[in-house]
């Protein structure tokens, strides 16, 4: 698999034209159908480590939840020639192949809560907002990212179901424009790192839009010494995890950091899902205090700054709205003060 990857990598990186590269199958896909003592084993010999092969060898994970979990009047073996799992054993495999996955930083779980055209197009929507390509009306659009507080303390490991813990680093560098923020990350474990720089941009429509690229550690380096001063950098521990096929992250917030930061724990995901639904497939052991998507008090770029927010013209309100320190409303403009109209 690996060498087969490779194989298509250089030809992409080789090409004239813009390449998408779409593998059926992952490395770690592998590790849901043998034994986690061969699987280790396997690992150890070839010198490999996970951070490497899921967080730095692809930059996107989308997993497209089997048929039989959820959708199980659709799932059959009778047309399909490589499919000789039962219900309940592929249901098992969907969720170990999932679950090798979690704490890639880019990993997406597309459901069985449409039908198969709208699943597909979920998922078409999903690559083109990581490729930062606008798709207009041609599709529906379907999730959001939602944030909520979390009260602490943090439940005992044994509380989590199967997580993948991580060190993360914020960095905000220097901008042109007050428009516009760029921001490094550095997140990985026990040593292995991989490193995103992420730009993100006011677009036509009142949309914004963040376009990633993963960087060298030397390219991490150099892009660092454009760090942006105002800014204190982060520091965080990020859990990720699955629950009921809806893949969660959480960020608690850690020293270094300003005090406002201090004991801050943020839940985040991707639903289309509202209201008393939303509530619904949130964790349960969590304590979770409200949603405050959008709310510019939780916003890292605010967190970070090194001014108080009372004195500050770099307070963001809303990337699209931000005007000196100014938000429009209906025309006429209006101060905020701590985040608050």
């Amino acid at each position: 698999m690996i060498q087969i990857e490779n194989t298509y990598f250089e030809l992409g990186r080789t090409s004239t034209k813009n390449c998408l590269i779409i593998c059926d199958r992952g490395f770690m896909d592998a590790s849901a159908y043998i034994s986690k003592e061969k699987w280790d084993r396997m690992m150890r010999s070839n010198n490999w480590n996970p951070v490497e092969l899921r967080d730095n060898r692809y930059n996107q994970i989308i997993h497209m939840v089997s048929a039989a979990n959820g959708a199980e009047d659709f799932y059959n073996t009778e047309e399909h020639s490589c499919r000789s799992e039962g219900v309940t054993l592929a249901r098992d495999l969907d969720y170990k192949a999932a679950s090798a996955w979690i704490g890639h930083p880019y990993f997406d779980v597309i459901d069985n809560s449409t039908d198969f055209e709208n699943k597909v197009n979920r998922m078409i929507e999903c690559v083109c907002q990581k490729l930062g390509i606008d798709i207009g009306d041609r599709l529906s659009i379907t999730s959001r990212k939602v944030k909520f507080l979390v009260s602490g303390p943090v439940p005992a490991d044994s509380a989590f179901p199967a997580f993948q813990d991580f060190d993360v680093t914020h960095h905000y560098l220097q901008c042109a424009g007050p428009r516009v923020q760029a921001r490094l990350r550095k997140r990985g474990q026990n040593g292995r790192w991989s490193y995103i720089h992420t730009i993100r941009r006011p677009q036509q429509h009142g949309q914004s839009i963040e376009v990633r690229t993963q960087l060298s550690h030397r390219d991490y380096l150099n892009m660092l010494t454009q760090q942006d001063d105002a800014h204190f950098t982060i520091y965080k521990k990020r859990r990720c995890f699955l629950v009921n096929n809806q893949y969660f992250q959480m960020d608690i917030y850690i020293e270094p950091s300003h005090p406002r930061c201090k004991g801050l724990i943020l839940l985040e995901t991707y639903t289309s899902l509202t209201g008393d639904k939303l509530k619904n497939i949130l964790p349960k052991f969590l304590n979770i205090v409200k949603e405050v998507t959008g709310q510019p008090d939780y916003s890292m770029f605010n967190l970070s700054l090194r001014e108080d927010w009372n004195n500050t013209k770099k307070f963001c309100y809303s990337l699209h709205d931000l005007d000196d320190g100014d938000v429009k409303t209906n025309g006429h403009s209006k101060k905020i003060i701590n985040g608050t109209a």
